[in-house]
This record gives structure tokens, sequence and C-alpha cells, in this order.
């Protein structure tokens, strides 16, 4: 933040107002500032009018964020949030930063955010409310930011700009989702870039280029959907000078080159994420054209109405066989070439403004195929997809209102309150849409509620339903989501996952197979597969799923675990200690794979090992008293009985109905000498489990000598 504030002086204290729209007079230095108003008008102003405290500015952008964003912060993990943090090992690994580096194991090349994960993962864990106030705190740096670099643009209203930016509910998709922090952070370093870049053309200090390309460096390194900022910024050389000069176009080489490496590993990944499957693949060309067309008018209509926002638009019917598909895009073509052809009067602002719009939109307008298409047509549109392009609509339409600012006194008023009302109802509505994320079951049922053909919706509450224990209802809702989209090979999966789960294990392996039909390298149904053929005795057939399962997922710490459990009830003991421990060097807080691994230790002699691993099983989850009960053990045999005892004691204070751990307690009391309580022990073992051979034994043995 300090940086923050430090460009915010430098920025600011320029006394840069707002922009010419005759071109000579963005070249010239005098002792006023020229505004531009539609038409081409200019307005004379007072370089220090408006100008209150910056630090003034800047608090009260934050404030306003932060309290825009409450729901937020209450918030929990939703969608991916698992998948790219709180069960990823590579973010759990001690050598992650190593991995997401400088290996290809991560679902996409974005190092600085997964890095930034792995910061976190260690300071908040699976809490995820520290999560939440780091992305609402960056959203908030680039309000500032976006403040600031309009301004240096000498775009009028600049700071209302970046006020209503802050609390944009179309943000809201970013902003309260964390694994959007990809957004958040990218754009942080890109608007640095934006501004030092701005800096040294104004200046022609070199020292300023370079951390302007660093800093775009770290941009795509977050995400490269930031990959358009060389035209962004050749944009604003235009906007600025009127023209662009061989140099200005020599001097965005080292961009592009950037953009095209960084571009082209992220289409790699992305490929390689598919495996070789087609992306989009029933969507053609001409299909994802016409979308292109399309696809601008929708979010620009979103940015200037945010009304039924959802997470995931319903799908267009778009028939490429007819010509008015193509309309849309052939209006958009047309709108430019008018904007170009007045671009020395009022098609300037409209020029540089939606043009920014439009090329920050490049990425994901779906002409090219990308991995996540897989999941969702170029139709299917999300909000957080426009969260760089935002800003070109939020600026162009302020910088508009503000140019009336010649009114009289009561228009003036009118115009304020009129203001006021339109940020109060932003705040609103983010502060509304903030909540829809706060779960992920009250995200999909709000999805479901505007676009109840949302299939993805649907398989991801049955996802949520099914991890709240209802798993009936998440039965229903995979089942829709079949219905819609009968190839999902993951709402498969996940349906026969829940019907193991209910008892019905045959059906369950049909899902299973009938998912590997669809998608042959699919890990986690060759996991659940393997669990489900060993539960109706296939053992040799289980154990092959789960090595295939780590064939085609390595890392995968619950086949390692779960083939661990298989080869120690085989008796195969060293492969099962090796398997165990490879689920706990991925996944070091593995509760279960901690407290198996001990088993393992200890009947291999190793109780040491054993004792340290109990021990981490009960760091990562206190309340396990099977951990408990078999540390007490093998404290016990290392005589250390009074441990023994406290850990039996803990034990049965977490599950009164132990009857294991009744007669371990009742071995550590004889022992002890301590023989009355120990046979009371035993009596308890023998109530709940009348079966209880052993304690049946020591009873017997006990007794006549009391």
């Amino acid at each position: 933040m300090r940086l923050l504030a430090a460009l915010v002086r430098q920025t600011v204290g320029c006394g840069i107002l707002s922009p010419s729209i005759e071109i000579k007079m963005a070249e010239t230095k005098q002792q006023h500032t020229h505004d531009s108003l539609p038409g081409g008008s200019t307005v004379v102003r007072e370089p220090g009018i408006p100008r209150i405290t910056d630090k003034s500015w800047f608090l009260a952008i934050l404030l306003v964020t932060f309290v825009a964003y409450i729901p937020a912060l209450r918030g929990g993990f939703v969608f991916d949030d698992d998948v790219l943090i709180t069960d990823n090992g590579l973010i759990h690994a001690s050598n992650g930063l190593h991995r997401i580096w400088f290996t290809a194991e991560a679902q996409d090349y974005y190092p600085l955010t997964e890095s930034l994960w792995w910061l976190e993962w260690r300071a908040w864990g699976r809490h995820a409310a520290g999560y939440h106030v780091v992305n609402v705190l960056l959203h908030a740096a680039n309000a500032v930011l976006v403040w600031l670099v309009l301004q240096r643009l000498k775009v009028r209203g600049a700071w209302l700009a970046g006020l209503v930016f802050a609390i944009h509910p179309v943000n809201a998709a970013t902003v309260a989702w964390i694994s959007e922090q990809k957004n958040t952070l990218s754009m942080l370093f890109y608007l640095v870039a934006i501004l030092l870049y701005l800096r040294f053309d104004e200046e022609r200090r070199w020292g300023w280029y370079g951390v302007s390309l660093a800093a775009f460096l770290l941009a795509l390194l977050s995400k490269t959907a930031v990959v358009m900022l060389p035209v962004v910024l050749l944009g604003c050389v235009w906007w600025m000078r009127g023209r662009v000069t061989g140099k200005d176009l020599l001097r965005s080489v080292p961009f592009f080159a950037l953009s095209l490496v960084l571009g082209l590993v992220t289409m790699w990944y992305q490929y390689h994420l598919a495996r070789g499957e087609p992306v989009d693949g029933t969507n053609g060309f001409a299909f994802r054209m016409a979308g292109a067309g399309r696809a601008p008018w929708f979010f620009l209509g979103k940015a200037l109405w945010p009304v039924n926002l959802m997470a995931i638009y319903p799908k267009w019917q778009i028939d490429v066989s007819r010509w008015s598909s193509y309309l849309p895009g052939a209006a958009l073509i047309a709108c430019f070439l008018v904007f170009w052809w007045k671009r020395r009067t009022w098609g300037r602002p409209l020029l540089f403004g939606l043009g920014y719009f439009v090329v920050m939109l490049f990425p994901v307008l779906g002409l090219l195929k990308q991995g996540p298409y897989r999941l969702t047509s170029i139709a299917d549109h999300w909000d957080h997809w426009q969260y760089y392009s935002i800003v070109g609509v939020v600026a162009l339409v302020v910088a508009a209102v503000e140019s009336g600012r010649r009114a009289d006194q009561p228009a003036r008023f009118v115009r304020a309150v009129a203001g006021l009302a339109v940020l109060l109802m932003l705040a609103a509505a983010t502060w509304t849409r903030a909540g829809v994320y706060a779960t992920a079951e009250t995200l999909w049922r709000d999805t479901l509620a505007r676009n109840s053909n949302a299939w993805l919706a649907h398989a991801n509450l049955g996802v949520a339903l099914a991890q709240t224990g209802r798993t009936g209802e998440a039965i229903a809702h995979y089942e829709q989501a079949l219905q819609i989209k009968p190839d999902y090979a993951e709402a498969h999966n996940n349906l026969g996952a829940a019907l193991a789960r209910t008892g019905h294990i045959e059906e369950a392996i049909a899902r299973f197979e009938l998912a590997l039909r669809l998608k042959p390298d699919y890990a986690e149904a060759h996991h659940n597969l393997g669990i489900a053929l060993a539960q109706v005795g296939r053992m040799p057939e289980a154990m092959a799923q789960f090595e295939q399962a780590l064939r085609l997922k390595p890392d995968y710490a619950e086949a390692h675990y779960d083939l661990g459990i298989r080869l120690g009830e085989a008796g195969r003991i060293p492969e099962a200690i090796e398997h165990l421990e490879q689920a706990v060097r991925i996944n070091p807080d593995y509760a279960e794979a901690h407290y198996n691994l001990g088993i393992a230790l200890a009947r291999t002699g190793h109780i040491e090992e054993a004792i340290t691993h109990y021990e981490l099983a009960l760091r990562f989850k206190p309340d396990y008293a099977e951990a408990d009960s078999n540390l007490g053990v093998v404290l016990a045999q290392t005589g250390k009985i009074e441990e023994a005892i406290a850990h039996f004691e803990q034990a049965l204070r977490l599950k009164p109905d132990y009857a294991e751990a009744h007669y371990n307690l009742g071995i550590a009391l004889e022992q002890a000498g301590k023989t009355r309580e120990a046979i009371g022990h035993y009596q308890q073992a023998l109530r709940i489990n009348p079966d209880f051979t052993q304690a049946q034994i020591a009873l017997a043995r006990l007794q006549p000598r009391q």
C-alpha cells in the first residue's frame, strides 16, 4: 500500500486533469488545462480545481470498496476454489513453489498467482476469510490505480470512474470468488505497467520503461488475459498525442514479445489440459465468429445495465446459416468505422473508450479454442471475463456525465443527487451479488433460479449438497445435469459417488465405467471405480484402477492413500508404507493418511515414527478418537503408561462408545496397578460389543482375583 500511496502522490501531483479533444492541446504546456466536451468544444479550467487531499480520495475508495464487499468477507470457498487451492497438492507441498514455476503440473501457467496462494495457504489454511480480505484489498488497490491511470490520461472524472469500478456489481464475480485472485492480481500489475509507461512517455526516462515492462511480465505471470496490453499502450499514446509514430511501434515490440511467449505457453497448457479432446468441438469457426460479434454487445449491456446478473448465462442459439447471425459483428465494425471517421471530434472518446473495451475482451470472445470451452461454449458467458475491459465503459460514461458540469446551480444539484443515487444502487447491487457468492449452494441456486438449463450449475449444486450430507438432493441435480448434457463425464462420476454412499454399489460402478468411456483419462473416476470394486471384493481390479489413476495423476494423494490401505490389507506392508508416505508428502495435512501410516509403521516395529504420525494426525484433526487410541497403544509399548492413559481417556471423551478404547484403557490401567478401574472399562467394552473376545478374556482373568 505504501507503493500505491507513492503513486498517488506522484501522479496527482502532476496537476493532470482531463483530456483535450484538440490534438495539439495535449502536446503543449499552458497555464490552463482544457477539458473535452461532447461535440469537440472545450472549456478552460484552472489546474487546481477540484483538489481535495489525495489521501482523502485514496481512503474513500478503500473504505467504500470494503463496505460494499462485507458479504464476501463472510463467504466461503466456491466452484473451483477447492481444485485450485484447498485440495491442490502443489499449494500444500513444501516444494510447491519450485513445482509451480518449473514444472507443468499446474492446470494453467499462472505461477505468480499460485505462489500467492502457496503463501496464503500457510497463513490461512482452510479459513476462507483471509483469502477474501486479500482479494478485496487487491480490488480496492486496482480501483485506486484506475483513478490514477485515467487521471494521467487526462480523462475527466477519473476519481469517480475509479469509485464506480470499485463498486460495479459485475466485478463481484471476480472479487467474491477466491480463485479469481488471478484477475485482481494480474490487473494490479497491468495497471501499474500502464501508469509507468505513461510516465515514461511523458518524461522519456528509460527507467520507467524498464519497470513498466517488468510489471507487465508480472501481470502475465499472474494471468495471461492481459496479453492485449501492448495494443492498449499504443491506444493510450494515440489518445495523448493524436498519432502513433514508428518509435512508438518499436518501443512496443518487447511488450508484444512477452505477450506472444506467455500467450503460447497458456495455449499449450489449455490444450494439454484438454489432453487432445476437441475443445467446444460442436461449434465451428462460423459459430465462433458470430458469437464473437455478439459478445461485446452482451458485455456492454451488462456494464451499462447490471441487472439479472448470474454465474452462467443462458446459451445463445446461433444459426450460422442465417445472415442475421452476423449482424452484431457487422454493426460493431460499422460503429468503429464511424468513430474513426469522426476521430477528430465526437468520435475520439468513443473510439478510445469502446476500442479499449473490445480489445481487452478479445481473449475471451471465443475466436481461439481454449480449455475452459470444454465446460462452457463461447455463448455461456461469465461476468468475471470483463473485469479488465469494463474500465473503458465506466470511464466513458463518467466522463460524459462530468462534461455537463457548467449547468446552472439547480441542474448541478439534480445531477449530484442522481449521481449519488446511482452510486448507492451500484453499491447495494454489489453487496447483494457478493452475498450470492457466500457459499457454493447459494451461488448455484441463484444461477438455477435465473437459468434452469445451466447443466454445470446443476452438477455443482449436486457437489455442494453431497458435501453437506444431502445425498438424495445431490443425486436429483446430477440426474438433471445429465438430462441436459448426457456426455458430461464429471456428472456421471459424481452421481456414481453419491450412489455408492447410498449403498447402490453396482449402479455406482456402472456410472464410473460410463464416465471412463466418455473420458478415458479421468483419474478421479478410476479412483472412485477402484473404491467401489474394493467394496464388492474385486480387489485385484480395484488395485488396477488405483494404479491407473496414479499413472494419469502421479500427485493424486487420495489414490496413493486408498492403494496404500488395500496393500496393507493384503499384507504388503512395505508397499503400503511407500504409498501412504507419498500421500502425506503430497498433502501434509492429510490426517487419515498420517493415521494409517502410523498403523503400518507400528506393525513393522518403527514405533517412534508411528508416534510422530499419530501426533500429526491429531494436529490436523484434533477430534480423531482412533488416532488418540492408537497413539495410546504405542506409548504404552514404550513404557509411557500415564501418557497412554491420557490419550485413551481423550479418545473416550470424543467417542464414549468406543469399545476398543475402553479395552486399551483397561490394559493400561491394569499395568498401572489400578485393577478395579481396569475391570470397569473391560465391562464397558463388553456392554458396547458383547462379542469382544479380548475383553472377555481380560475380565475373566481379573474378576476372580478381585
